[in-house]
């Protein structure tokens, strides 16, 4: 999970040839030792709102899949889908959904050191639950491949991208998962997701397959992310199942069924248990969590609306076990089942939808500009009085995502439309600003904040407002500002 064992994707995304990671050149002068943090003060506060109860698959242990076998099964091993046992009900969880759930899938395949051209195939196959029909709507859906030399089939390479750049006519992505969430915020279906199915009693549909090929790559590493909002009129069973087949064309569909009776692929990365002290290993996820999105309103406690005169403060964004920024806030979402030897909360929260509205006064007696940010502080667990930033840039990346803004100031300082973002979050990075919010006494103005947590990301980040320091003339006098500035811890 690169989001929350960093080490386990850095060589993936070294393999990958990504320039984020290159290696630095021997130099004839030694450089500098690296400058400690520095703590900004400021308020961080637990983030209003909470999750809702919306189903999500999510199909993430193993990362790397080293064999054939079910990924992940809600199927109930014992009845089958058609009154029949299935051959481990071990490799089952027993857990029907029904009306609106999501699936989330993201995994990487090594190549067969046998075959320079071997693919994987994964399948996402569903039944009714009962002995009535079911229909299945897709909502959105998006899915991506980290490289392809298919045009057919999309791809997001891991790019060298600026910290910010805004969404425009051309999509901006780095990696499969920030492809899929960039795609997913905007509400858009890939082309090869269909619009809907149909699933009859008594037999199994296979909804999707979607190859994971390394042919024409080297070197033989390639990662698929898949995320589908869906919404059934009646109970279903949903897997994803792994089978290597033959490079140009999927296997037929008796294999599904043959793999269905069968064992689970090999997971990996047995997470520490719950409570235990020492370092802590997250795992990979594989189960049913229960909440697909974050919804909050920020305003101060009993008001409707939040004080400018609050700021600096930042709220967390994926906070986690061990990693709440002092807040004691755990916005994980819970499993409602697992597999043993496999997380079991859903740290990270991968493709959750984060949905913030920030409804701002300014209560003063003075015009305030504040600055609006989507940051990557050092993680901690304890109270800092603020946050720490590293002041010597960090290689590693731990966002790449859009966000989404609304109520921004436009260029005649008014409130501005919606406008998306990405952003590429290096560890203990401040910043950038996403942008601007100008208040006279008495003003008020609407914040939209939405985003989708991205795969390869490592939590927790925040969302900030911080005070921008009003401009001085040329020539004036500079009066010292209050605010305390940024020290080392």
């Amino acid at each position: 999970m690169r989001a929350v064992i960093p080490a386990l994707l850095l060589p993936w995304l070294t393999a990958l040839g990504s320039p984020l990671l290159a290696q630095p050149q021997p130099s004839a002068t030694p450089k500098p030792a690296p400058k400690p943090p520095v703590l900004r003060p400021g308020t961080v506060a637990p983030l209003p709102g909470r999750l809702d109860a919306v189903p999500m698959l999510n199909d993430n242990n193993p990362e790397v899949i080293k064999g054939p076998g079910i990924l992940l099964s809600t199927f109930d091993g014992q009845r089958g889908y058609a009154g029949r046992p299935l051959g481990e009900p071990s490799a089952h969880l027993n857990t029907a959904v029904s009306g609106p759930f999501e699936l989330f899938s993201h995994h990487i395949y090594a190549g067969s050191p046998e075959s320079l051209d071997s693919t994987l195939w994964l399948a996402v196959v569903a039944a009714p639950r009962g002995q009535a029909p079911v229909k299945l709507r897709t909502v959105a859906g998006s899915t991506a491949l980290s490289q392809s030399v298919n045009p057919e089939q999309p791809s997001a390479p891991f790019l060298p991208l600026p910290a910010l750049m805004e969404q425009g006519s051309t999509p901006i992505w780095a990696g499969p998962g920030s492809r899929v969430a960039t795609e997913l915020l905007a509400r858009q279906r890939s082309p090869l997701v269909p619009e809907g199915w149909t699933l009859p009693p008594g037999q199994l549909s296979t909804l999707m397959v979607l190859p994971l090929p390394v042919r024409g790559l080297d070197p033989l590493l390639n990662g698929l992310n898949l995320q589908l909002r869906l919404n059934s009129d009646g109970p279903v069973d949903v897997a994803t199942l792994a089978a290597f087949g033959p490079v140009d064309r999927p296997p037929d569909p008796a294999v599904w069924q043959r793999l269905l009776q069968g064992g689970l692929s090999p997971k990996e990365h047995s997470p520490s248990p719950r409570g235990a002290s020492g370092p802590m290993v997250y795992s990979r996820v594989s189960g049913v969590q229960v909440g697909s999105a974050w919804q909050g309103r920020i305003s101060d406690p009993g008001r409707p609306t939040l004080s400018v005169s609050r700021a600096p403060i930042s709220w967390p964004i994926s906070s986690l076990e061990r990693g709440t920024l002092g807040t004691g806030q755990v916005q994980t979402a819970p499993l409602r089942s697992f597999y043993p030897g496999t997380a079991w909360a859903a740290h990270g929260n991968y493709g959750v939808t984060y949905d913030l509205s920030l409804p701002l006064r300014n209560d003063t007696g003075q015009p305030t500009r504040l600055a609006l940010a989507l940051e990557s502080p050092i993680k901690t667990e304890q109270p800092l009085g603020g946050l720490r930033f590293n002041t010597t840039p960090a290689r590693a990346v731990m966002f790449r995502g859009t966000v989404e803004v609304s109520g921004l100031d436009n260029d005649a300082g008014g409130p501005g439309g919606r406008r998306r973002f990405h952003l590429v979050l290096r560890a203990g990075q401040e910043g950038p600003t996403l942008g601007t919010v100008s208040l006279r006494p008495g003003q008020e103005r609407q914040l939209r904040v939405r985003l989708i947590y991205p795969a390869d990301a490592t939590p927790p980040q925040v969302l900030s407002l911080i005070p921008v320091a009003p401009e001085v003339a040329p020539g004036a006098a500079v009066k010292q500002s209050g605010a305390t500035p940024a020290t080392s811890p």
